[in-house]
């Protein structure tokens, strides 16, 4: 590993992020905070109730509407089989027929285009974000949620959790780290990565993960396909999704639907006074990004750095897409979650081998609608999903649709410059 590439990523916390495209010098108006908020105890409720006289919980008498598509890339390279466009939920007071029945993803709150895809465990996939010539990936704008976390020298990496829709490329997938664990286990899913640091690698196959890990092999199942576009052949594998439930069967793999607790959904706003219409992440000076608010479709928009900003570089951003379905890459809640990220042992940390723990609870923020909410995420337990709550332990209501985590540090730190908040990864 490139040392003098490790020491520019550790010490990229000193600089600022100042503009939208090319720019240079700090721009902030205000002073770097801690990460900490002010203490809560929250009083958990771990799951939103169900209704109990449905046969199937996550069915109801609701709307179902099309959401409108935005497609301001080509789409050249779009494979549109079996592609599905997710509905979103209307108020009580619309126009629309009320006894229309939808049968609900849990983990957006959203109908389902095809209710079959929710009889199945989901899968948690690895993306990755590292070098730029992978991007644009695949199958982030299908995903359900999305986790990023900073993974090792200066890089970032995704977690695309896959469930209400299917695509036959999602990736390019690469190898596994300890915190895919958590997230597999928050929604008793298959983790699907392309293998991993032999001391990771081993730890996995030695957990009760071990019959739900997903790795290449010597034929088309597991279905891990070569990628559509022209890469370097490491960085051009990727996942059928809608070939894995033939193939689990096929193995004798456990693929049973599996009870998800859902999360607190609602399109109404919530109240905040605190106004965003940008959010930066500066990971390091090879990966920093920004989501911008959309008030019209009431989405983020990814952007991301388009260079490295060594040698007097500026940091330059460039729209983030989705290859596989043309569109941006867009969530309809951006939540920040404080973790701690360790290291158990000094040979982790000459490697940069971080255990991120998800585990108990801490600070977080989470944005929609424009606003910005102080927050609590909470996971008491490994095998239940994270719940956020206000700093008096009030459940979050997120707005229906795809969640978007960015996992920093419990040392990072933060600025308000206007409506732009700039978040700086560091780790203790």
């Amino acid at each position: 590993m490139d040392s003098h590439r490790a020491r520019i990523a550790l010490s990229c916390f000193s600089l600022c992020i100042t503009s939208v495209l090319v720019t240079g010098g700090c721009g902030s108006s205000s002073a770097l905070l801690p990460a900490a908020l002010p203490e809560a105890f929250p009083t958990l409720t771990p799951f939103q109730p169900q209704a109990t006289d449905l046969e199937n919980p996550n069915t109801s008498q609701v709307p179902s509407v099309v959401e409108p598509t935005f497609t301001p890339f080509p789409t050249r390279f779009v494979v549109s089989e079996n592609l599905y466009t997710p509905a979103q939920i209307l108020s009580a007071g619309s126009n629309i027929d009320m006894n229309v029945l939808a049968v609900y993803n849990p983990l957006t709150g959203l109908p389902v285009g095809d209710p079959s895809l929710l009889n199945r465990r989901p899968m948690v996939i690895k993306i990755t974000n590292a070098p730029d010539s992978v991007r644009p990936q695949s199958g982030l704008t299908l995903a359900d949620i999305v986790y990023e976390y900073y993974i090792e020298w200066g890089d970032t990496r995704f977690i695309a959790v896959m469930y209400g829709n299917d695509s036959p490329f999602v990736g390019p997938v690469r190898s596994g780290r300890y915190f895919d664990e958590h997230v597999a286990r928050m929604y008793n899913a298959f983790l699907v990565f392309k293998f991993a640091d032999p001391r990771e690698f081993s730890y996995l196959k030695d957990s009760t993960l071990k019959d739900f890990l997903v790795v290449p092999g010597n034929s088309g199942c597991p279905p891990f396909v070569i990628g559509p576009a022209a890469r370097d052949s490491y960085n051009n594998i990727f996942f059928n999704t809608s070939r894995w439930a033939a193939c689990a069967a096929s193995k004798g793999v456990d693929n049973s639907p599996q009870v998800l607790r859902g999360g607190f959904f609602s399109d109404e706003a919530l109240d905040s006074d605190l106004a965003v219409t940008r959010i930066f992440t500066r990971y390091s000076v090879y990966s920093y990004n920004y989501w911008q608010y959309d008030p019209i479709t009431h989405k983020y928009f990814r952007y991301q750095e388009a260079n490295d900003m060594v040698k007097g570089k500026q940091e330059v951003y460039a729209a983030l897409s989705d290859l596989q379905t043309g569109l941006p890459v867009t969530a309809d809640n951006v939540a920040m979650i404080f973790v701690p990220y360790i290291f158990k042992s000094q040979n982790e940390a000459e490697d940069e081998i971080y255990h991120i723990d998800l585990i108990d609870s801490g600070n977080a923020y989470v944005f929609r609608d424009g606003l910005a909410v102080p927050a609590r995420w909470n996971r008491l337990e490994e095998n239940q999903p994270m719940l956020l709550t206000s700093l008096t332990g009030d459940p979050i209501y997120l707005r229906p649709g795809r969640t978007f985590y960015e996992v920093i540090g419990t040392s990072s730190t933060y600025t308000q410059d206007g409506s732009d908040w700039k978040f700086y990864f560091a780790t203790p």
